[in-house]
């Protein structure tokens, strides 16, 4: 049984792609999905599509975290940016991959798909969204 979870898990796109939509009239795209567009209100009912995002975007500030959530005490210290994606939508997640004095504003960096944490009791494993450096 514990398998057929894990595999469940793994086919949801959400996990694995940063999904958002876009508003069919004002074409403004959202992360985390809406319901309704908040600039069309009810004109956008209905017209939100789903869209697959580059997750690819540029870090527009950032602070690094010296005491963390209990979960994360392991980490520290680690940087946490706002970042903008290409597509518009701004994203909060941890910057990995790099030392804590590269993390600058303006820098481009790229999702990737990482282990989050893991739950003790059941022992699974859960991953998300971090952001890395762009290599040029």
């Amino acid at each position: 049984m514990a398998g057929g979870v894990a595999r469940f898990w793994r086919e949801i796109p959400q996990r694995y792609n940063i999904i958002g939509n876009k508003c069919g009239s004002c074409e403004r795209v959202f992360f985390p999905p809406r319901e309704a567009c908040p600039h069309c209100r009810r004109k956008s009912l209905g017209k939100m599509e789903d869209i697959k995002l580059s997750g690819k975007g540029e870090i527009i500030t950032y602070t690094i975290i010296h005491v963390g959530p209990e979960a994360f005490k392991e980490q520290v210290p680690y940087p946490v940016a706002i970042i903008k994606l290409e597509e518009g939508p701004q994203i909060t997640a941890q910057i990995v991959d790099c030392n804590i004095d590269e993390v600058k504003i303006g820098m481009k960096v790229e999702n990737t798909f990482r282990r989050i944490q893991e739950d003790g009791y059941t022992g699974a494993i859960y991953y998300g969204y971090k952001f890395k450096p762009v290599k040029e």
